[in-house]
């Protein structure tokens, strides 16, 4: 079973900001398969597939492993079977990245999965970086309109990408 792990914060307010990409990706995939997120399970919302599962971790972005722990705990799933999808600062805006595995960087979520679960795929989606604005402000902005198509295009990159994942054919790190 495959897990696709989009993360965010949960409450309203948060929903149309740059951290929560990785919640709109999913979101966007769901939608793509025809799935609603109809239960909550394992400190998450998701919505579940023959062979793959859709959470969002309803745990605030800096507690996120909480959640991922329990959902590979509960699915009994690998480590390389676990696809977190997530925003990034330090890619361009529009920039989409798979890889396989590695560090945390600069992202709080991930750092927290990272340490409480191990290192497991990842698609960071570019967001790019304002220099004129704390990354904290920044990430929970809104996302202006242009910056919304670009990441729209984004956005169905990383499905392409989460479709091979689930199918096994993405085996090696890919920058689109």
């Amino acid at each position: 079973m495959k897990i696709i792990v989009g993360l965010g914060n949960p409450d309203g307010k948060y929903k149309n900001t740059y951290h929560n990409v990785g919640f709109s990706v999913v979101d966007f995939f769901a939608k793509q398969k025809h799935m609603k997120f109809s239960t909550k399970k394992c400190k998450a919302e998701i919505a579940v597939a023959d062979d793959f599962v859709l959470a969002k971790p309803q745990t605030y972005m800096n507690l996120s492993g909480d959640s991922v722990a329990e959902l590979k705990k509960y699915y009994k799933a690998k480590l390389e079977d676990i696809l977190i999808v997530l925003d990034d600062i330090d890619q361009p805006k529009g920039r989409v990245r798979f890889r396989l595995s590695g560090s945390a960087g600069t992202h709080n979520g991930l750092r927290d999965i990272v340490a409480k679960v191990g290192s497991t795929p990842r698609l960071r989606v570019g967001i790019g970086r304002d220099a004129s604005m704390d990354l904290r402000d920044y990430v929970l902005s809104v996302i202006d309109e242009p910056s919304q198509e670009i990441l729209a295009q984004s956005r169905e990159h990383a499905c392409d990408l989460i479709e091979k994942f689930i199918s096994g054919e993405l085996c090696q790190d890919i920058t689109i």
